[in-house]
């Protein structure tokens, strides 16, 4: 990262990862349920130094602070008012949000909302959705639902090489990288992972949502990106995101599962082109209402 910004929200710290702290155009890139903003390194230098990136670390993630009461804080709705107070605070009314599983649902739910829809400019939503698979997401919740030791390392390399295969990282020096960003030293010398283990709580403590009807509320332009071999995002549910969102762009990265690190050009470059695109030209034309054409039949008879 280029830059590290320290925002305290309430009782919490927000760590936010910064590249290209200098450029005119901002993109926010929020990571999914138990990495950090770090994970967005290579994708903020694919992208280019027209585009500061913010990556924020959740907290109980990174570089961010652990709660005391994680019923309270490990929740979506927490995230939600969390994501606008960092909105607020570098003073971006508006912005395209790239999202990354947790991070994609963060962004489409402030997208749903009518009081911080305008705050989400363009939602990329990197394999994640209104529907997930049942079976995937009950493997999530049971392991990262309890704590993970390793006594050397190399061990926990070996881990992430195994749990995170749906990344796509193809050389060492990727899954070293990533190891070096994910191990945290325990004091009796072995070691964990990064985040906090109770971060899986959420899933015991959220209240479900009518996740299709918030879908179908978003009126901004979407863009769905999905790991060819993802157990979480089926094929079927992003045929029904389109139904449901007639100009959604959807790809497919093939090699990856849950969920691709968007870590190469071939990844970003159709972001960046999302991105880049006009707003309107990403919007479907909207229908004339069939009231309209009715009353337009009607006085057209009486014209006669």
């Amino acid at each position: 990262m280029d830059a590290l910004e320290l925002v305290k929200t309430g009782h919490l710290e927000v760590a936010v990862r910064i590249w290209h702290p200098g450029a005119s155009r901002t993109v926010v890139a929020w990571h999914g349920l138990a990495r950090h903003g770090g994970d967005f390194e290579d994708f903020a230098r694919c992208l280019g130094p027209d585009w500061r990136v913010l990556a924020p670390d959740t907290p109980g993630r990174g570089l961010s602070s652990w709660s005391l009461d994680p019923s309270h804080d490990y929740l979506y709705s927490r995230y939600m008012t969390l994501a606008v107070g960092l909105l607020d605070h570098f003073e971006l009314d508006s912005v395209p949000w790239v999202g990354t599983s947790m991070g994609g649902l963060i962004g489409m739910l402030l997208a749903a909302e009518p009081d911080t829809a305008p705050r989400i400019e363009r939602l990329v939503l990197n394999d994640v959705g209104p529907e997930l698979d049942p079976a995937g997401l009950a493997q999530l919740a049971t392991y990262f639902g309890v704590p993970h030791r390793f006594g050397r390392f190399g061990a926990l390399e070996a881990e992430l090489r195994r749990h995170y295969v749906g990344f796509g990282i193809d050389s060492d020096d990727g899954w070293r990288r990533l190891a070096l960003g994910s191990a945290r030293r325990l004091p009796d010398g072995g070691w964990t992972y990064h985040y906090d283990p109770r971060i899986g709580e959420q899933f015991f403590h959220d209240t479900p949502r009518d996740t299709w009807s918030d879908w179908a509320a978003i009126h901004c332009p979407l863009m769905v990106i999905r790991g060819a071999d993802s157990p979480l995002l089926r094929p079927y549910s992003v045929a029904k995101m389109a139904e449901a969102q007639p100009g959604l762009v959807s790809l497919e990265v093939p090699g990856c599962g849950h969920a691709p690190l968007l870590d190469r050009d071939s990844q970003v470059a159709p972001i960046a082109d999302f991105l880049d695109r006009p707003r309107e030209t990403l919007m479907p034309a909207t229908p004339e209402p069939p009231a309209r054409d009715w009353w337009r039949r009607l006085l057209g008879r009486f014209r006669k």
